[in-house]
């Protein structure tokens, strides 16, 4: 499966109301180690048995989402469990380390 694209107009279905844990990547194209990370984020979406979704945060084009998660560095990973923040993290880290925020 494909990291869903958020922006302001479907985050509230795909992320804040998803009914199972949710991994977004708040990134940006001109990011080096946002391009380090994305590929193991792929990865992780690819794998996905459905019991979790991966979802994409370009913080230049959805600047008003990256201000709703006081995102200040990036790449930041934040899981949302029932719509409230159960994990988040800054910077690269092991498909393990973001795999173990899921659980």
């Amino acid at each position: 499966m494909e990291p869903i694209v958020l922006t302001s107009a479907n985050f509230e279905e795909e992320a804040l109301h998803a009914s199972v844990p949710v991994l977004i990547d708040f990134w940006a194209v001109w990011c080096g180690p946002c391009k380090m990370i994305s590929p193991v984020v792929d990865e992780i979406a690819a794998e996905s048995d459905g019991s979790y979704k991966v979802c994409k945060v370009n913080v230049d084009d959805e600047s008003e989402l990256a201000s709703r998660f006081g995102i200040m560095s990036i790449p930041t990973l934040v899981v949302l469990k029932n719509g409230e923040i159960a994990a988040s993290s800054v910077g690269v880290k092991s498909k393990q380390a973001i795999l173990d925020m899921l659980a």
